[in-house]
């Protein structure tokens, strides 16, 4: 029997994730990564977009404040639909046998939403701020890692959440500016 192209584009795409999920979890210092992702991962729990948020406020960057609000509007809008129509299982529900690190906070895992958060923020602030694109890129870039070895995304749940939020960003200061 033959398939059809999208379902076998989307198992090829599954049978990546578990190689490269697998591969990550195999790491040599993996608990010294798991330690370092926990940290990594919090940061992009929320409380640093307030925190920068405040500081523009501080500063009285009104624009970038509510260019910010709009974007994060925009982005969990995008972000919870698509997750609630993909429904893709987190790898412990995937993976027999397979227990994360922390327990997420909601039962599907695609799109990631740490991963779409941090790359909305780091593309925004970048174009208002581009000294800080170095620091923001690679940052956004480890709470998508730090997701996977976490075991709460699979490798492609971290690469559709850093364009969803990089292409959002994108959007939203193509109109807003």
């Amino acid at each position: 029997m033959r398939l059809l192209p999208d379902t076998h584009i989307l198992e090829s795409i599954h049978r990546y994730d578990l190689v490269t999920f697998g591969w990550c979890l195999r790491r040599k210092r993996r608990d010294a990564l798991v330690k370092v992702s926990r940290y990594v991962s919090r940061s992009a729990d929320g409380h640093l977009y307030v925190i920068a948020a405040a500081t523009l406020a501080f500063y009285q960057n009104w624009p970038m404040v509510w260019l910010l609000a709009a974007a994060f509007s925009a982005e969990r809008l995008v972000y919870f639909v698509s997750k609630h129509h993909f429904k893709r299982n987190r790898p412990p529900a995937a993976i027999p046998g397979f227990e994360a690190v922390i327990k997420p906070s909601d039962q599907f895992s695609f799109p990631s939403g740490h991963t779409s958060a941090a790359f909305l923020t780091a593309g925004i602030l970048s174009y208002a701020f581009p000294y800080l694109a170095p620091l923001l890129y690679p940052w956004a870039c480890a709470v998508g890692f730090s997701r996977v070895m976490l075991g709460v995304h699979f490798p492609s749940d971290i690469v559709a959440g850093a364009l969803l939020g990089h292409t959002l960003g994108i959007l939203i200061l193509a109109v807003a500016v």
